[in-house]
């Protein structure tokens, strides 16, 4: 998922359009942009770019692994 700060950088963006008159607001807005975009990305299911990486290890570990075990079957059919 995307990381706090991020969310933080995003959310200061978009309550930063707001007109001066509503500056009293802008925490509030900031507050609520933040929980919006985490709730939605929560419901994506999304994982963090570490947690795609280790699963990425993990399975060319796993593929080579079973390459190697293939290759002993077939040497001991021989």
């Amino acid at each position: 998922m995307i990381d706090n700060q991020s969310l933080n950088d995003l959310a200061d963006k978009l309550s930063s359009v707001i007109p001066d008159s509503f500056k009293t607001l802008q925490s509030d807005v900031k507050n609520n942009i933040k929980a919006i975009l985490e709730s939605s990305l929560r419901q994506m299911n999304l994982v963090s770019r570490e947690e795609f990486d280790v699963q990425t290890a993990l399975l060319a570990r796993t593929l080579k692994q079973l390459k190697e075990l293939e290759d002993r079957v077939n040497k001991l059919d021989k």
